[in-house]
Parts: C-alpha cells; sequence; structure tokens
C-alpha cells in the first residue's frame, strides 16, 4: 500500500512537473512573438540637433537644452519599446524629456512600477506626465493613482482598469483612432476619467499607428498613415504637457 502511494506520487509529480514545463515553454513561445519596430522606429533613436538618444536601462530621449518636464511612457501588450520612438521623438523635440520604460517580457503587467525608478534617476524634472499604448496605458493610470508625483496620464488607446482616476486632482488625454479593431472603443470613450479630462479622437487612425510596428493582429486598416496619426498623436500630446504645472 505505502509503495503504491509513493508511486501515485511520483506519478503526479511527474504529471505537475510536465504541466509546468510546457505551460512555462508556451509562455516563453507567445512573448516571444512580440511586435517589431520597423524602420522608421529603429531610426528614430537615432540622435538629430535637437534630441540626444540613449539606451541602456531605458530609452531616454533627452532635449539638447535640460528639460523641466518629464514624460514617461509604457509601451503597448508584446510590443517592443524601440516601435514607440517616433512618437516619442517628436514629443522630445519640443523640450521634454521623454523616457520609454522597456517591461519584463514587453508586459507592462510584469513591470507597473518601472516609473518609478525614472523618476528617482531625473531628480531635476519639476513636473513628471506619465502615458502608455493599450496594456501600457492601464498601467500607467495604476501608477498614476498611487504617486502624487505626477501631474499628467496620456492614454493611447487605453482606460483605467477602473475608477482609480476619477476623484484625483490630475489631468488626463485619452487619445483612440477611430478604426481601432483592437481596443473596446466603448469602453475607451465611456471610461471613467479625472474631473475635465479631455478624450479626443483621431479620424481614420487605428491602434497600431501610436506605435511604428506594423498592422497588430485583429487591427483595422487605417484610413490615414502612420505618419498621419503620429503627428497628431505627438501634437495632442504637446499641447496637454504644456498645460502641466
Amino acid at each position: 500500500m505505502k509503495k503504491r502511494r509513493l508511486k501515485l506520487r511520483h506519478y503526479i509529480e511527474i504529471v505537475l512537473l510536465a504541466v509546468v514545463i510546457i505551460a512555462g515553454v508556451g509562455f516563453a513561445k507567445w512573448v516571444g512573438n512580440s511586435y517589431q519596430p520597423n524602420d522608421k522606429a529603429i531610426e528614430a533613436c537615432n540622435e538629430n540637433d535637437k534630441v540626444t538618444v540613449t539606451q541602456e536601462d531605458y530609452i531616454e530621449f533627452m532635449p539638447k537644452e535640460t528639460p523641466t518636464k518629464g514624460f514617461i511612457f509604457y509601451p503597448g501588450g508584446l510590443v517592443e519599446p524601440e516601435a514607440y520612438a517616433p512618437l516619442c521623438r517628436k514629443i522630445a523635440e519640443q523640450g521634454y524629456l521623454v523616457v520609454i520604460a522597456p517591461m519584463t517580457c514587453n508586459l507592462a503587467i510584469l513591470s507597473p512600477d518601472k516609473a518609478e525608478s525614472i523618476q528617482q534617476k531625473y531628480e531635476y524634472i519639476k513636473t513628471w506626465a506619465i502615458g502608455g499604448h493599450s496594456l501600457g496605458g492601464v498601467m500607467a493610470s495604476k501608477y498614476a493613482s498611487t504617486h502624487s508625483s505626477i501631474s499628467g496620464v496620456v492614454l493611447y488607446a487605453s482606460y483605467p482598469q477602473s475608477d482609480e482616476l476619477e476623484n484625483m486632482d490630475i489631468k488626463v488625454l485619452s487619445l483612440y483612432g477611430s478604426m481601432d479593431g483592437v481596443a473596446k472603443l466603448s469602453k475607451v470613450k465611456e471610461a471613467t476619467l479625472s474631473k475635465d479630462a479631455k478624450v479626443k479622437e483621431i479620424a481614420g487612425g487605428n491602434h497600431s499607428y501610436f506605435g511604428s510596428y506594423g498592422l497588430q493582429n485583429g487591427d483595422n486598416e487605417a484610413s490615414i498613415t502612420s505618419d498621419e496619426q503620429l503627428e497628431q498623436a505627438a501634437k495632442e500630446t504637446i499641447e496637454f504637457l504644456s498645460t502641466l504645472n
């Protein structure tokens, strides 16, 4: 009887180990299929006469003149952080420090507090905003709700997980494309945000074109170009950042 129990226990342990291994391999395969930056994004990681770009722990876009305002960007789920370089560099060129926070396995839900170490690194920044695309925006909202040092939140095709921003004294800008086939637009439009939050539609835009990584699975073709959507998103973000104190 005892030997039978030991054999059964051993069998169960083997089965459980096999399940863990299979699940781990499946997860690794899944996260390994991330969306890659296109040529435009790779080019935007190079510095120009307005911005210096550094890629170490983070992807940093530093204006030539020392900035006083900073913007932390959380990438969308399973999207390589470099894919957001074109958008972030456009913002930085107007005098803002912009830092893209790479995430564990390219999932912001696994690194929700990445912004904390970024804020500590750039102590001279007086005003901070945080934002993100899709899943990145969800986690950026969560971070802002628990850190009073954040003055503004920018959501790109995203919305808070719950009502955590509703009663906060914080400014919010929510941007989405009318052709988005990935985000639930009803939730984007009806999200519970802070008082006087601005929700802005980019006509003809889709989900993918807030980044530069091609067309995401399930997304719709946009009726405007990627450049046009990025230009509008950058313009709205820059205007928003200028209002923060």
